[in-house]
């Protein structure tokens, strides 16, 4: 039986969806059994601001079937068009929560970080769920030639959600480039998930992440390699959003959404 839609709506021309942890888990779990393979993006203002402006990447992220609100400003975007949400869906807590909650018969393949994290972050995953199936993985320093052995790997062993965390825009252009090539299962694109999952770099408090300011604690935490990323997409993300309010299409379909 195939699941009930997630609700939609549109962020400076992405499709975002409205949904919850609880409710985007049991989405998945019911759609792996009843679908080929689907994708599904962990959405950020970077994001949503990179493919407004950028043809290329917006081309990478076409194949994505369920862009989903990972950060705070996108849950209150999503509140003034009415969608009543009172947390976003933050990649990270949502890899913990859909796993844990996703024990054999469900399978797990793991796709990026360092092979230390990938061990790290198996054994956080079998301590806090004994009955995970974690069958595989691969760890996110691979050159792109290798990407059809990884591919063939993932189809020999028919996962039912495969675990991306190349971080961005790598993960998303990997996805959009090998999809249509996997057979089957839910191709979840979560970044960051796996250094906080597997404890190798720390997360905001959550305070802050309540509040929208899990990006200030990244950039302390790393200011020289995010200073510019956030300072120039945060911006961008506000000014377009602005113009997009003033001329009434700040939520309004792009063509092809």
């Amino acid at each position: 039986m195939i699941p009930k839609d997630l609700k939609r709506f549109h962020i400076l021309g992405t499709p975002v969806r409205a949904t919850t942890y609880e409710e985007l888990t049991e989405f998945c779990q019911s759609k792996v059994k009843s679908s080929s393979v689907f994708s599904v993006d962990f959405t950020n203002t970077q994001i949503v601001t990179m493919r407004k402006l950028d043809g290329q990447f917006r081309e990478a992220t076409s194949k994505v079937d369920y862009f989903i609100p990972d950060g705070m400003p996108l849950i209150w975007c999503l509140n003034l068009q009415k969608a009543g949400l009172s947390d976003r869906v933050y990649g990270p807590t949502f890899m913990r929560h859909c796993v844990t909650h996703s024990p054999e018969p469900f399978t797990h393949y793991f796709l990026g970080g360092s092979e230390e994290c990938l061990e790290k972050l198996e054994a956080s995953f079998r301590k806090w769920q004994p009955k995970v199936r974690i069958i595989g993985k691969h760890h996110g320093y691979f050159k792109e030639g290798d990407s059809g052995r990884i591919v063939d790997e993932i189809n020999e062993l028919s996962p039912d959600f495969v675990w991306v965390g190349l971080g961005t825009p790598k993960q998303q252009a990997w996805v959009h480039q090998h999809k249509d090539a996997i057979k089957r299962g839910a191709v979840m694109a979560v970044g960051f998930a796996f250094d906080v999952n597997a404890g190798t770099k720390p997360d905001a408090p959550l305070w802050m992440q309540r509040n929208g300011l899990g990006w200030l604690y990244r950039l302390c935490s790393e200011p020289r390699r995010l200073l510019g990323r956030y300072v120039y997409y945060n911006s961008m993300f506000l000014y377009l959003l602005l113009i997009g309010m003033i001329n009434g299409k700040a939520w309004s379909a792009s063509e092809g959404n």
